[in-house]
């Protein structure tokens, strides 16, 4: 049971309080830190690597930042819920920077990795405290209005990410890489920690966390994230080791799901998956995931191989996508404030996205710049129909007692679908290119990477430069094909989903239903 105890703050306009405007932006740069890291990363990893050494561990520097964030996600989406969101957002802020500062003042590769992981771990709470803040601040019916907001901040972390980090590792060093964090991070610290108020938790005299479930559930998501980062790359699919982990992971989720069933506080409550709009919005999150990092991922790789762009320039080419995204989510956000009607956007959203990949998988070496960035707009136009509304449902479909975890696990679905996307296109485009490069006499070049950079490309005799740009091109087209494929389903799920009337604000007082779907009728908290 929760019970407000602050005294409402001043309203501004459109009656919404002026301080949860503040803590919006807040929110908003807490988002931005989360989301920019690994992009500013990116960028300054080969001089990182050329003064700390360790070329080996180089992918850990990665892998072990988002393994700590997949794995701690449920586990600040539980904990947020049992003891109150702010001291919990606070602590994965905190536990960021310091992440971060350490991160910067590393020695060796093996530090840096370490330090990475705590860095991970304050992340997992960062994205998850956003969302379920937002879903205590504001209702559902309102939400929509701050949906361009989320996916602007996305846009901004995926284009400025890697133009923030090439100049900051070029004028500053790359230590400043991760200390750029402090600043902001202290921005967003002292918005939060004065203006913010939420209702006061108050559980049950026993009520304690589910340690064995969370043990359980980060050796599951652990083996499944590996399993996806180093199938096909760090060792064969059929190696003992993936399958070995596969076989791991998949036990321990087994074991995950008996113990939710008898703990008297699970991690995760197995009984918000028994409405049936979360659990297509969790699987729509999947799906969109998978999709979006893909496309994020190779779809540099053709401007940089095939179109002749430099890197820098394949990042400022995704504007299409991402600019198209930005202004349908704004859109599609006013409208469902107004209407409170949300059901066609994912069912449209299905269609563009599936759409876009095809006319994505039809480019070939004589495709222009024009028409590849048109390809983009209908991509991103159709997540832009799906990015926000999946949470907004999801959140929409559970007790308020329960809004971390339906936050978490709409996260962790994003997060695992993003993983299983770039491993499994990554293996079919790589398989796509050797096989192409094999065929016209230049295995050679791609026995240990599908990728070549632009240096080493100016290098080729023109003939093999040809065959490696159609290599390029057929192997793009096999992965947006299989994303294109993959993504249809998105539009049958969203066909099953039930338009049940969002909480909050709107024209008239939602009706009264006994919705099967698990929607809870509660009091806002705001």
């Amino acid at each position: 049971m929760t019970t407000q105890e602050t005294a409402a703050p001043a309203k501004g306009e459109a009656g919404q309080p002026r301080s949860v405007r503040v803590v919006l932006l807040a929110l908003m740069i807490a988002m931005l830190l989360a989301m920019l890291d690994n992009m500013i990363i990116g960028t300054a990893m080969p001089t990182i690597v050329g003064e700390l050494g360790g070329l080996e561990h180089l992918s850990w520097v990665v892998t072990a930042y988002t393994l700590a964030t997949a794995a701690s996600t449920p586990l600040w989406g539980k904990v947020g819920d049992m003891f109150g969101r702010k001291g919990v957002f606070l602590t994965s802020i905190v536990i960021f920077l310091i992440g971060s500062a350490l991160s910067g003042m590393a020695q060796d590769m093996g530090q840096l990795i370490g330090f990475r992981t705590i860095q991970g771990l304050g992340a997992g709470g960062l994205m998850v405290g956003v969302m379920a803040i937002i879903g205590d601040l504001i209702p559902p019916r309102e939400r929509g209005k701050y949906q361009g907001m989320m996916a602007g901040v996305m846009a901004l972390a995926m284009i400025g990410g890697p133009l923030v980090g090439g100049s900051i590792t070029d004028h500053w060093g790359w230590r400043w890489s991760f200390y750029i964090n402090l600043p902001l991070g202290a921005v967003a610290l002292a918005m939060v920690g004065t203006v913010l108020h939420l209702p006061k938790k108050r559980r049950a005299e026993g009520a304690r966390i589910d340690f064995t479930g969370a043990a359980l559930l980060t050796l599951g998501i652990t083996a499944i994230v590996l399993v996806t980062t180093w199938g096909g790359t760090e060792y064969a699919w059929g190696s003992a080791t993936i399958v070995g982990l596969a076989v791991g992971g998949a036990a321990a989720l087994a074991a995950f799901l008996w113990v939710e069933t008898r703990a008297s506080d699970p991690i995760m409550p197995l009984h918000i998956f028994r409405s049936r709009n979360f659990t297509l919005m969790a699987a729509i999150g999947f799906i969109t995931g998978f999709v979006m990092f893909g496309a994020v991922l190779y779809l540099p790789i053709f401007q940089q191989s095939v179109q002749g762009a430099s890197a820098t320039n394949s990042g400022l080419l995704l504007l299409p996508m991402l600019l198209s995204m930005m202004v349908v989510s704004l859109v599609v956000g006013r409208f469902t404030t107004s209407t409170g009607k949300y059901k066609i956007f994912p069912v449209i959203g299905g269609v563009l996205m599936s759409v876009g990949l095809f006319l994505l998988s039809t480019m070939d070496t004589d495709t222009s710049r024009l028409v590849s960035g048109v390809h983009m707009a209908v991509l991103g136009a159709g997540m832009g129909f799906l990015m926000q509304i999946t949470m907004l449902v999801a959140q929409n479909s559970v007790e308020m007692k329960d809004m971390g975890v339906a936050s978490s696990s709409s996260t962790l679905f994003r997060t695992l679908g993003s993983s299983f996307g770039v491993a499994i296109m990554g293996a079919l485009f790589t398989g796509r290119v050797q096989d192409e490069m094999t065929a016209s006499g230049g295995s050679g070049l791609t026995e240990r990477t599908a990728q070549l950079d632009a240096a080493s490309l100016a290098k080729l005799p023109a003939a093999l430069r040809e065959a490696y740009q159609h290599a390029v091109a057929s192997g793009t087209h096999g992965a947006f094909l299989l994303a294109a494929v993959v993504s249809v389903l998105a539009f049958v799920l969203a066909l099953f989903v039930k338009e049940v009337a969002l909480r909050g604000a709107g024209p008239a007082a939602a009706p009264k239903t006994t919705e099967d779907d698990g929607t809870a009728k509660v009091a806002e908290a705001v």
